[in-house]
């Protein structure tokens, strides 16, 4: 199967399965994905991104139409916020793929947008496919609204039988917080490699989440940080003991009970 006829298949696939009905590619991401990754020097930025051991940074990557979509969406689903708190590693506030195939359909559009998945496929040297239906971290949004927001150190570890691929994009940063990161922590080979980005709205960041140790710094009173997370894999199977890891994992530090186990609930919407 293609790419497009996967990203079909999953809307109309998604939309029934959530009692909501299915939205319409409207051409306007699509377009707004070629103009972000047709001036790129392909050679160079696959270059990078291999030297930095599967991390890439790019400042300025959507354009700004794409950007004000992603804000907008962000200011709308403030309502939908799921906050939570564990002590010593992270507080802050997430809005999963369920919520956001309901009230920000850009979003799940510009995840499965075939132009982005090519380019991706292209940086990272692997055959990518979407997060199945289920997983809540397929896209999600990521809220540093109070003082002391944060994440601490860790790796997006991937319980699917394949490697998972994180994209950051930046959406809302009125803040000092910063994403923090190590490079090349999984390889004997080399030393690790410190660094640093405040990325603004509009940046992207992709890396494998098994291989970049990372973190985000506490933000400020009064600040606000708000990051869009997609997910991609080479595999989407996932054995059952890891699947009820992951799911705890999510239900407990991101996007609660409700979310997560919305099937078993009966949650429709």
């Amino acid at each position: 199967m293609n790419v497009q006829a996967e990203q079909e298949q999953v809307l109309t696939s998604s939309a029934v399965a959530g009692g909501a009905a299915p939205f319409v590619a409207t051409g306007a991401c699509e377009d707004a994905v070629g103009r972000a990754v047709r001036p790129l020097d392909m050679g160079k930025l696959r270059e990078e991104y291999q030297q930095q051991g599967a991390f890439l940074y790019l400042s300025d990557f959507l354009p700004a139409d794409a950007t004000q979509q992603l804000i907008d969406a962000a200011n709308a689903l403030l309502p939908e916020v799921n906050r939570n708190y564990l002590p010593g590693h992270k507080a802050g506030g997430s809005v999963s793929r369920h919520t956001i195939d309901r009230l920000a359909p850009y979003i799940a559009e510009l995840y499965r947008s075939p132009q982005l998945i090519a380019w991706l496929e292209k940086i990272t040297g692997d055959r990518l496919q979407l997060s199945p239906q289920d997983d809540p971290h397929a896209y999600a949004l990521y809220y540093y609204m109070r003082a002391g927001d944060h994440i601490g150190w860790h790796y997006d570890t991937s319980y699917y039988d394949g490697r998972r691929y994180t994209v950051l994009i930046g959406v809302i940063d009125d803040s000092s917080c910063k994403l923090d990161y190590e490079l090349h922590t999984k390889d004997p080979g080399q030393a690790d490699v410190p660094g640093s980005v405040q990325y603004p709205p509009g940046a992207l960041i992709v890396f494998d989440g098994d291989k970049l140790r990372h973190r985000v710094t506490p933000s400020l009173e009064g600040e606000m940080r708000v990051s869009l997370t997609l997910e991609y894999v080479t595999n989407p199977n996932m054995r059952p003991w890891r699947r009820f890891i992951s799911n705890m994992k999510d239900a407990i530090a991101y996007f609660g009970f409700r979310q997560v186990f919305r099937k078993a609930l009966g949650v429709k919407a």
